[in-house]
């Protein structure tokens, strides 16, 4: 017997991800300097970190409703409101989820069926094929190029839609690129979902993280005809530093949140209560906190993207996130070769950028939210790198 053979065929065609993969390399080695996971190098703010602890002491426990508490549910359609300017129902319109990646897993399956397209653009984070496959629809990658900003173009995404074409999903700020979209773009792309009757999932986690003083991040639900085509995805583990919290949500039409909801109730049930007692307290009063992280990731961007460049890998200057993807080709060297030898012989990981689909090839994704003489070490490993490469 092959128990191979008893594996969901699904799941059997989907790779492992290529960001895990990799750092199973790193595991157990502590000489070793990091450029790779995305998570912030902050502690989650105290006030949050307190917040979990009373509810803890107070003895708030129990399974909360389905869609989450109705205080966090209507934290979340204020703070909604405010940041990406769009109006959503607390009661029937949000839906709090363990983490971003179950929002977007409930997303898929909701809204697919077997042999529904899904376009979405490439860079891109790692589960969005697979979750897109899981669901038994067809992922659909959009490539985008470094030499137009990593940004997708509503023309690109027009030629790759079909009669099954059925959802776009978006990020900006992207991961891994750090790319993010101009309005004039966004609302080219909003137009012709609205001309081929499509429904969007954007996934925004990053978008508390812009950089550019004159840059507003918009959110394509906000934009004329889109709140009631559109999923928007969004959660506490970037901004707020609390990776290990799970915590994200949908806001969407009460139709499909009532679908993702059906999902949810049978599979998580619901998010941990105390998580959503500490979203509570990051979304009331975190501003300050993320305000401050952002300051320092920005130091930190403008310093790597210098140095990159500088060494002769050319590296365009992310907009958004907490990302920087160097151009590596003129090495000679796949991402893959790049990411091992430089591991192996400077003790520095960064991530593959073929982990992120295959316009990814030739690049590296390096996490900018580590300590910034960690960076300065790491660079440093990167030099030594290159000089060795030219013997």
């Amino acid at each position: 017997m092959s128990l191979e053979d008893k594996i969901s065929k699904q799941v059997r065609s989907i790779p492992r991800s290529g960001i895990r993969d990799f750092f199973e390399l790193v595991l157990g080695r502590n000489d070793v300097i990091s450029l790779g996971v995305g998570e912030p190098d902050y502690s989650t703010p105290w006030h949050i970190r307190e917040a979990a602890i009373y509810s803890l002491e107070r003895g708030e426990t129990s399974y909360t409703s389905n869609l989450g508490l109705e205080k966090l549910r209507r934290s979340i359609a204020a703070y909604v409101k405010g940041h990406f300017e769009v109006d959503y129902d607390p009661a029937r319109e949000i839906l709090v989820t363990v983490g971003v990646s179950e929002a977007l897993d409930l997303a898929c399956r909701a809204l697919l069926n077997p042999g529904d397209e899904l376009i979405y653009h490439e860079p891109c984070y790692v589960s969005y094929d697979p979750s897109v496959t899981l669901a038994y629809g067809v992922p659909v990658p959009v490539a985008s190029s470094a030499e137009e900003g990593f940004v997708v173009k509503a023309k690109e995404i027009e030629r790759k839609i079909t009669p099954r074409t059925r959802v776009l999903m978006l990020n900006f700020p992207t991961n891994p690129t750090g790319s993010v979209m101009e309005r004039s773009e966004l609302e080219n792309i909003a137009q012709l979902c609205i001309e081929n009757d499509l429904i969007v999932i954007t996934d925004e986690i990053y978008s508390e993280l812009i950089y550019e003083e004159n840059y507003r991040h918009v959110s394509i639900a906000s934009l004329p005809g889109m709140r009631d085509r559109t999923i928007l995805l969004h959660g506490f583990s970037k901004a707020f530093a609390m990776t290990g919290f799970r915590l994200g949500y949908s806001c969407a039409p009460a139709e499909i949140t009532e679908a993702m909801m059906k999902i949810h109730q049978y599979s998580m049930l619901c998010a941990p209560i105390t998580s959503q007692v500490a979203a509570m307290e990051a979304l009331e009063n975190g501003a300050a906190a993320v305000a401050s992280m952002r300051r320092d990731y920005k130091r930190r961007r403008d310093y790597i993207v210098r140095e990159f460049n500088d060494m002769g890998l050319p590296c365009h200057m992310p907009g958004g996130a907490f990302y920087v993807f160097p151009d590596i080709r003129s090495t000679g060297l796949s991402s893959r070769d790049f990411a091992s030898g430089l591991l192996e012989s400077e003790n520095v990981a960064a991530v593959p950028g073929d982990a992120f689909g295959a316009s990814g090839e030739g690049f590296l994704r390096c996490c900018y939210a580590t300590d910034l003489e960690l960076i300065k070490r790491a660079l440093e490993g990167f030099r030594q790198f290159l000089a060795s490469l030219k013997g």
